[in-house]
């Protein structure tokens, strides 16, 4: 996947990409929006996450992934967000942190930060939109979770 890219192609790429975490990150916000901190941090399960943890994990892993590809230096405490418990309120904060940080990263990407191997974490090196559309599809896969929380919490008996 490594190569070269030329800068309207990059300018493309990021456009979509942007509106397709914009999407993400709105549908985020409609599934905490209006709840109470009872239902965002009930788990169906002993081993199961929370609201609370989905979308604590979500954003920290997406904010991990676009530094890494800006080639920006990163921490994130992982383990930490498996215990996030937190109001509509703070995470809805959160959300729009992330949005508005992802937004100016998106916006820089270069046709480097696209086709050149990126380290991330401890993971081997991969070419920047590698990272980004499998962050997106986990994301996808998280928000999926969310809702499928939400009816388990609404059928409880």
């Amino acid at each position: 996947m490594t190569g070269t890219m030329n800068e309207a192609g990059a300018r493309a790429l990021a456009e979509s990409l942007g509106k397709l975490f914009g999407e993400l990150h709105e549908n985020f916000r409609e599934q905490v929006r209006g709840l109470d901190p009872g239902t965002l941090n009930w788990s169906p399960l002993p081993k199961a996450n929370s609201i609370a943890v989905l979308v604590t994990h979500a954003i920290g892993s997406e904010l991990e992934m676009i530094r890494s590809v800006r080639s920006i230096p990163t921490s994130r405490d992982r383990d930490s967000e498996f215990k996030a418990e937190s109001d509509a309120e703070r995470l809805l904060e959160m959300i729009d942190a992330a949005a508005r940080e992802l937004d100016e990263h998106i916006a820089a990407l270069t046709p480097a930060d696209l086709t050149e191997l990126r380290p991330r974490g401890d993971r081997p090196p991969r070419p920047g939109i590698e990272w980004l559309v499998s962050n997106y599809g986990h994301a996808r896969e998280h928000l999926a979770q969310i809702e499928l929380t939400k009816q388990l919490y609404d059928s409880r008996t």
